[in-house]
């Protein structure tokens, strides 16, 4: 499982690159996620990596997810978050706590996968929303879809957390084929 950490790890390189090239006039763009603008999602993925970070390190994040994390400088915030994140990931312990999240208690791994998906899902959100695909990694979403598609994912899809698979054309990039399958919709609106 240390394999998981590493692919965080790259998670939070790509998505910090992404972050450094969000402006102040893109924070207001619409985001994949239905509602989101893009400071919104960033912001969701601040707090949700801080909340990983506390609950890892046994603290209390002192606040909830939901919070304004971004306050006045966005990149500072998500540079403190994913340093805070990628020192509690390389924990020797990361993998044998169990956490707490919105949704219920989860054993170390699954976490990890889930915070895996976080991170690399939402960066690449903010990446579509703000005209950055270059700079997304899409080895690392095959390497994510293939995990998620050998393991009862439906599970997710029933709470609500994920829509169902979306079709994808033969071209699909990674990317592309890691969002159809979380059921995001890529089609201009």
């Amino acid at each position: 499982m240390t394999s998981v950490i590493n692919q965080i790890d790259r998670a939070l390189d790509m998505t910090g690159a992404i972050v450094k090239g969000v402006t102040d006039d893109r924070l207001a763009a619409p985001a994949l996620c239905p509602g989101w603008d893009v400071r919104t999602e960033l912001n969701h993925l601040v707090g949700g990596m801080r909340i990983f970070a506390a609950e890892l390190a046994g603290i209390d994040a002192g606040a909830a997810h939901e919070d304004d994390w971004l306050g006045a400088d966005p990149q500072a915030a998500f540079t403190t978050a994913a340093d805070l994140d990628r020192d509690a990931w390389h924990r020797p312990d990361a993998l044998n706590r169990t956490v707490r999240l919105g949704f219920g208690t989860v054993p170390g791994p699954m976490a990890a996968l889930i915070h895996l998906t976080e991170v690399l899902v939402h960066g690449v959100d903010l990446a579509l929303a703000t005209g950055q695909q270059t700079l997304v990694d899409d080895a690392a979403c095959d390497e994510l879809l293939t995990i998620m598609r050998g393991m009862d994912f439906d599970a997710f899809r029933r709470p609500g957390m994920f829509g169902p698979e979306l079709p994808t054309p033969a071209d699909a990039s990674g990317h592309q084929r890691l969002l159809a399958f979380l059921g995001r919709d890529l089609a201009p609106h």
